[in-house]
């Protein structure tokens, strides 16, 4: 007895409707990367929204406290190099470290998170927290000043840690007020023009 081949079934339109809006929404994610500045002005734009949505509401104190918290996290991230080219990040790996002297060799700073998704999670988060303060019953009533202290208590030790990692091994995560260095500048002359001559 042969075994008849059947052909796939189709995709349903409910795959190809979500399949479109993603690609859609990758489409336009692409022609944003090369405008910085645009886009981390959408984000801020997103935080004093958020920031004057919950100061006049007077609530959400908890969806703050974990927008700060995942920010944070966000944050450190950005700041810290990539494990995989780099020294000691306190996983205990004894993989290659940072230049220590000038006499070794240069590498660029490369980020465990890329500003690109640095911006993206930022604003990800930023539209999930605008969405939950429509939600009444996430306004769960708290003390809002215990959150605050504990929240600074948090940062000051994860960017006390910070620094002396920075410290220890020589980086600094930001371009801004760095040296930049230029190659050789153009003379103008083709290698047709040397030929002739």
């Amino acid at each position: 007895m042969e075994s008849q081949k059947t052909a796939p079934a189709p995709p349903s339109l409910a795959y190809r409707v979500c399949k479109t809006i993603l690609n859609r929404h990758q489409y336009y994610l692409d022609k944003t990367t090369p405008y910085t500045t645009v886009r981390w002005l959408f984000g801020v734009a997103l935080f004093l929204f958020y920031t004057i949505r919950v100061y006049l509401l007077q609530g959400w104190y908890i969806v703050t406290y974990a927008l700060g918290i995942y920010l944070l996290n966000l944050f450190i991230a950005f700041i810290t190099p990539n494990t995989a080219g780099y020294g000691d990040t306190g996983d205990g790996d004894d993989g290659p470290s940072l230049p220590t002297t000038n006499s070794e060799e240069f590498r660029p700073f490369m980020r465990r998170l890329p500003e690109f998704k640095f911006w993206y999670s930022f604003s990800k988060a930023m539209v999930v927290a605008i969405i939950c303060t429509y939600f009444d019953c996430i306004n769960i009533p708290v003390f809002w000043p215990i959150l605050v202290m504990y929240f600074v208590l948090l940062f000051t030790l994860t960017m006390k840690k910070q620094i002396k990692h920075m410290i220890k091994y020589r980086y600094i995560p930001f371009t801004y007020g760095k040296a930049r260095y230029k190659g050789k500048e153009d003379t103008g002359k083709s290698l047709s023009s040397v030929n002739d001559i």
